[in-house]
């Protein structure tokens, strides 16, 4: 499909720029195509706020709108101000040229920084993609929305914010044994000419969500429902609507590896649907059980990417485990979450190279287990 090939060309001239950032780029292309919204979450200088404007530059024929929030940005900042014409002829309307309400991609960075004044207009935009203000109400052409934060919301009032990110993905630095690559493209990126884009039509992706929709899922179906199951028990929240929702992230997968139905290895998008950073390693043990049976050739890149363990983070990890295993007050849904992180471990400890680290970890995770079983 050629609109599949622009965007996965345009997708690849971002990753060979963005060195070590392959994970985010793909699920960016995984978002636009689902027309869901993605947050990233991660501390200053690990490329957010670059992607995201790169990957507006290569979207031809739209318009974007990045916007850093504080705690005193005011609606007028985000929607535009009233027009001054139609508020004296007694009409409240937005002129909202230049702003949100026009834009194909938006970028919204600090966004935990909404105060009220902004909020409920906000997340009608995200969930509903629909502006409204007094009288008016109209849709919006943006084909995904992108969040970004340092830190993840404490307030509750906040927390209906993430949950409008069906996409969210941790950022962090580069590993070292990449830097000298980062500095490399840095270097060119910063004295680089202006060069010829790898583009797409805003309504070539609006096409591609619309092909979306189309892509058959039965195949995977009950699998994707059994997982399900097993984030609930496991204390992920995983609410019905979200079930439905997630479906066209599978879909997206498959898309953008050009094919029509959907395999197991489609279901690698599951790993980014937590709501703490506790849940990544959880989800992560779960959705790679069930991945790596997929034995299909046009399995989706990411599904086959696999993080080689270091044996320090194991082992220290291991040891967190069994220390808070200690804590009396411990829930059963607390207990469930130990129980599956360790099998993690379990798992990332057999792709540890050097076999006496490997064994010297694998005691101490039969010891973990075996204090498990005695105080069950």
């Amino acid at each position: 499909m050629a609109t599949v090939e622009k965007l996965n060309k345009a997708l690849t001239e971002l990753k060979s720029i963005f060195v070590g950032k392959n994970e985010i780029i793909d699920l960016l292309g995984i978002g636009l195509v689902a027309r869901e919204n993605a947050f990233l979450l991660g501390p200053p200088g690990t490329a957010k706020s670059a992607i995201v404007r790169a990957l507006s530059e290569r979207i031809a024929q739209g318009k974007n709108f990045e916007y850093l929030l504080t705690r005193f940005t005011e609606p007028n900042e985000i929607f535009g101000p009233f027009d001054i014409k139609k508020l004296k002829e007694g009409e409240l309307v937005t002129n909202t040229e230049g702003m949100l309400p026009e834009a194909s991609m938006v970028f919204l960075d600090e966004i935990f920084n909404a105060n009220s004044a902004i909020l409920n207009s906000l997340l009608m935009a995200l969930n509903e993609k629909i502006f409204r203000r007094g009288k008016e109400t109209r849709k919006l052409p943006a084909l995904m929305f992108v969040g970004a934060s340092n830190v993840l919301p404490e307030d509750e009032a906040l927390n209906a914010l993430l949950d409008r990110f069906l996409i969210r993905i941790k950022c962090d630095y580069v590993d070292p044994d990449q830097l000298n690559e980062v500095l490399v493209a840095g270097w060119k990126l910063e004295n680089s000419i202006a060069s010829e884009l790898a583009t797409i039509d805003a309504e070539e992706i609006i096409q591609l969500q619309a092909f979306c929709k189309n892509v058959e899922l039965k195949g995977i179906r009950q699998q994707y429902a059994d997982l399900v199951h097993t984030l609930r028990n496991t204390g992920i929240k995983v609410s019905d609507r979200r079930a439905v929702k997630l479906q066209s992230l599978i879909a997206a997968s498959a898309l953008m590896c050009g094919r029509k139905e959907a395999t197991l290895s489609d279901l690698w998008v599951l790993k980014y649907i937590w709501d703490t950073e506790e849940q990544i390693e959880v989800l992560e043990s779960i959705i790679n059980k069930v991945i790596e049976k997929d034995t299909n050739a046009a399995a989706h890149p990411q599904a086959a990417f696999n993080k080689a363990p270091n044996p320090e983070e194991v082992i220290k990890d291991v040891r967190q485990l069994a220390e808070r295993w200690e804590d009396s007050s411990l829930s059963f849904e607390e207990k469930n979450v130990i129980k599956d992180k360790l099998r993690y471990l379990q798992t990332r400890c057999d792709w540890i190279k050097n076999n006496e680290q490997k064994q010297y970890i694998q005691q101490e995770i039969e010891a973990l287990w075996q204090k498990i079983l005695q105080t069950l």
